[in-house]
């Protein structure tokens, strides 16, 4: 049964929680292309990452059709822990120890730059879905990066921009401490203070915290119209959710900066209801994107394809494009130069459409401004959103111009 406007996603067998797959020799690979999908497999990013990204980079490398072309893929998966340190010694070890070729997903922003540097450093290939903060592009940019799905400068535009030209002209935030929660309050901030709005004020919390009663009550001691939360996964719903049981929505109004379909599933529509986020991808966006769910569901184990899943899959697939395009052996000397036939090739995939990607590895396509539907609104299960505004792939994020980025601009 196909999915469409009616039908959602069915039943499956869930992937076990694995580290990385049994070693091989990089010399017994040396004709096989090994990617390694590095991401939180036991989390809060677990439902935005996990064996979902595993499931649809594999459903990729189906897709692409190179095993019908004499390219053999190999995929190996392993968790993060959300440490940096465990991060960049996984991605090490990968590279050296057992050939993989190129790395992808990764979220949790300080792993993600730890893992560029270790990518850079290796000249492998290195696509960033989940992780959030722009400098991947910007001052830490690499020969080797691509950034796709997201990042801090598109969600602050998107979502931040459109609350504050609604109003919404006073700011507080309740940020993440680490690496992603400040690129995302920086961003957000820049566009609150471009429209003349103001912040008022911010407080930080730990990653994966679960009482946030102090720090919501500092939000609404503020008295700002906007509490904006620059968080994400669990963190983003516990938040969410506690402010409801505070009556914080009562008299302010939450700007959830980084939210996906799973959180609004895990939180339910009557609680989730009318809260706006920004997505560059959604399953019920078009035929399209219904295709790719039809393919994937049946081994997602009930979850649903967020748009970090879905830059796994549009990620592997473009990978594999050039290294088909190049050859086996030539894509697994050079990171570097695999990254640059990337770059020169036309993105299209059944995720994100038509794109490109920039010289400093920023992939570029439309961004969503969705509502959150009432449950009256909704016609079952992950029917969840209503489009708001579509922002075009020339605007969605950071103009190439713009950038900070040193790498040659050909």
């Amino acid at each position: 049964m196909s999915l469409d406007r009616r039908t959602i996603l069915g039943g499956a067998v869930a992937l076990p929680v694995l580290g990385a797959l049994p070693f091989r020799s990089a010399r017994a690979q040396a004709g096989t292309i090994k990617i390694g999908v590095l991401n939180d497999q036991s989390s809060l990013y677990r439902d935005i990452s996990g064996p979902t990204s595993v499931a649809c980079a594999r459903q990729a490398i189906q897709d692409s059709g190179v095993a019908g072309r004499g390219v053999n893929v190999e995929v190996v998966f392993a968790d993060h822990q959300n440490n940096a340190g465990t991060g960049s010694t996984i991605a090490r070890q990968w590279i050296d120890r057992d050939g993989v070729d190129m790395i992808i997903d990764v979220p949790n922003s300080a792993v993600a730059l730890a893992v560029a540097g270790v990518c850079k450093e290796k000249n492998r290939v290195y696509i960033n879905s989940t992780g959030a903060t722009a400098d991947l592009t910007g001052t830490q940019c690499a020969a080797t990066t691509i950034h796709w799905t997201y990042d801090t400068y598109m969600l602050a535009k998107s979502t931040g921009g459109a609350l504050v030209r609604n109003g919404g002209d006073t700011w507080f935030f309740v940020t993440a401490d680490y690496a992603f929660g400040h690129a995302l309050e920086r961003d957000t901030t820049e566009f609150v203070r471009a429209a003349n709005g103001r912040v008022v004020g911010s407080v930080r919390h730990p990653l994966n915290n679960t009482d946030f009663s102090s720090f919501l009550l500092q939000a609404q001691q503020s008295r700002a119209k906007i509490v904006g939360l620059a968080n994400a996964g669990t963190d983003t719903i516990n938040s969410v959710k506690q402010a409801a049981e505070f009556g914080l929505t009562r008299r302010q109004k939450l700007a959830v900066l980084l939210m996906f379909i799973n959180d609004v599933h895990s939180l339910g529509l009557q609680t989730a209801q009318g809260l706006v986020c920004t997505e560059t991808f959604y399953w019920d966006l078009n035929d399209r994107t219904r295709a790719f769910t039809n393919r994937v569901r049946g081994s997602l184990g009930g979850n649903m394809p967020a748009m970090s899943h879905a830059g796994v899959y549009a990620g592997t697939l473009h990978y594999l494009k050039a290294v088909a395009d190049m050859g086996v052996a030539a894509a697994k000397a050079d990171g570097a130069a695999t990254a640059s036939r990337m770059k020169a090739m036309p993105t299209d995939d059944d995720c994100f459409g038509a794109g490109s990607i920039d010289f400093n590895g920023r992939k570029r396509h439309p961004s969503y401004l969705f509502e959150v539907k009432t449950p009256a609104e909704s016609r079952g299960p992950w029917d969840y959103y209503k489009l708001l505004q579509t922002t075009p792939a020339d605007q969605a994020f950071r103009p190439a111009g713009e950038t900070v980025c040193t790498l040659p601009r050909s």
